[in-house]
């Protein structure tokens, strides 16, 4: 390896993909050469067909380098860190960034300015392409459509040592979390990422300064973060919704939503306030309503239960403003509202319980949003929820579901991928269940191979990893049945409208 055509080539790629202009080239390679503690500059040749569509492999070959040259220890998280300070030294600026995303909005349109930020954010290295590219993705059919399925295994396992040095480092509180604006530009360290490729996009949202950024681990098509300038907890309010919709207003190709604000039901980070959104069209936003609905006062607004294994209300009008009056209306009075035959609490003594995951979205002229009723309460039977994935289904799911899991994408954990593969091999075999019980890593899954073995009456091994993915959405299915408070048999269906008529007679 030659580490000056490494090098050349990473400034080659900058300039073809307009992260550096022409006399940015010199003062790029000299910060890079600093960083590699090399004193001298050997000029080389490349070829225009030698420029990669993505830097992977050149920050491979330099990172090889720093390694060879003991720069770094040779693992991921040392790695990750260097060669995304060695990205920085070829990324724009915050202000050229924002100044050629408001450009192409005004010129050419949003749509035009969000393609050249997520392609921006895929050529910085800020997304790593090749580690997304390693997701499993299908799709599943259920009695509710596609479920969509991805098996995540992009995120790579941090190397021992990197653990026990970790152990050894001071409490550090700035960043404050992962989502704070002061990610951007910043060195990282063994515990937090490094973001010196970071840029992000103001906005204003109910006269507040927030931000958008791609989440670097993208689970669908433009995968969008949007969070406060200020540091503070999740909260869905008046405020929340008004966001939400309002969002809409300023990018209407994208949807925006936000994870519930209590725990168990809501995301992994609710001590900042941030949305998810995105260029993509979720399975749920695709099924139909089920029931048409009426709120009182609201008449004009068109309302209706979605045909979802979850509690859904779809309500959507052309009148963002009335929108939002009757989606605050139907949340304030979720947070209050009990029905005890269907375990449905609103409060244990001063714990709250009741709360909704909020999805806003364009339909032409109007706006959308999908108002999903949560409750976190756990019993001894369910301690770990009892609007939470089953332990029948832990197999499959264990993990809170979060925003991206209720609209009907379920990102599951990387340990399914090899125990997929295993079952598949098992279940052609006369001796299944003992081979599946005998298995440490497949055992959990036997229950549930059981009833899979019912269903089928060919299983060869042709189609049983199909069958086994194809299962996978149908159990996922299942999963949000369990997370819906209202269940979908004609009791639970029955409560739902009760809610309904609750809401009406105020």
């Amino acid at each position: 390896m030659n580490i000056f055509k490494e090098i050349k080539l990473l400034l080659a790629f900058g300039l073809k993909n307009g992260l550096i202009g022409k006399y940015d080239e010199i003062i790029a390679r000299n910060e890079i050469l600093e960083l590699l503690n090399i004193a001298e500059w050997e000029e080389v040749e490349i070829t225009e067909n030698e420029i990669p569509d993505y830097p992977t492999e050149i920050l491979k070959n330099i990172c090889d380098y720093a390694v060879k040259n003991s720069i770094i220890e040779d693992t991921i998280t040392l790695r990750d860190l260097f060669d995304t300070k060695v990205m920085g030294k070829i990324t724009p600026t915050a202000t050229q960034i924002i100044d050629k995303f408001e450009k192409l909005t005004q010129e050419k349109g949003v749509e035009s300015a969000t393609n050249f930020y997520y392609d921006f954010a895929q050529k910085s290295n800020y997304i790593r392409v090749d580690r997304i590219a390693k997701n499993m993705h299908w799709f599943s059919s259920t009695e509710y459509g596609d479920m969509e399925i991805t098996v995540n295994l992009s995120k790579p396992e941090k190397d021992p040592r990197d653990i026990a040095r970790e152990r050894l480092m001071p409490q550090a509180s700035y960043p404050k979390c992962l989502l704070c604006y002061e990610n951007v530009g910043y060195s990282g360290r063994l515990n937090h990422p490094a973001r010196q490729n970071h840029r992000v996009i103001p906005l204003t949202l109910t006269n507040e300064e927030w931000f958008m950024q791609y989440s670097p681990y993208v689970y669908y098509n433009e995968h969008a973060i949007v969070f406060a300038k200020e540091h503070r907890p999740m909260k869905i309010t008046k405020e929340a919704l008004n966001r939400l919709t309002g969002f809409t207003e300023i990018l209407p190709h994208y949807f925006l939503g936000s994870n519930a604000d209590l725990p168990i039901v809501g995301g992994s980070i609710l001590s900042h306030d941030h949305y998810q959104g995105g260029h993509h069209e979720f399975p749920m936003a695709k099924a139909p309503i089920e029931k048409k609905i009426s709120f009182k006062g609201f008449e004009d607004v068109e309302a209706g239960i979605v045909k979802w294994p979850m509690s859904v209300i779809r309500i959507s009008s052309k009148n963002r403003e009335k929108l939002v009056d009757l989606a605050d209306k139907i949340l304030n009075n979720w947070r209050e509202y009990s029905d005890e035959a269907l375990g449905i609490l609103a409060y244990s003594e001063d714990t709250p319980h009741n709360t909704i995951t909020p999805i806003a979205r364009r339909r032409g002229e109007k706006f959308e949003l999908d108002l999903v009723l949560r409750n976190n309460r756990t019993s001894e039977e369910h301690p770990l929820g009892i609007f939470h994935p089953h332990s029948d289904v832990h197999n499959i799911k264990k993990e809170n579901i979060g925003l991206i899991e209720v609209m009907g994408l379920a990102v599951l954990p990387g340990r399914l991928k090899e125990e997929l593969e295993i079952l598949s091999r098992y279940i052609v075999e006369n001796d299944y269940e003992n081979r599946i019980q005998n298995d440490s890593k497949v055992e959990k899954h036997l229950e549930w191979i059981k009833n899979i073995m019912k269903k089928y009456e060919k299983i060869s091994s042709q189609n049983a990893y199909d069958i086994l993915k194809s299962e996978v959405g149908i159990t996922f299915s299942r999963v949000l049945e369990d997370a819906g408070v209202y269940k979908r048999d004609e009791k639970g269906q029955s409560g739902l409208l009760r809610f309904v008529d609750h809401i009406n007679s105020i």
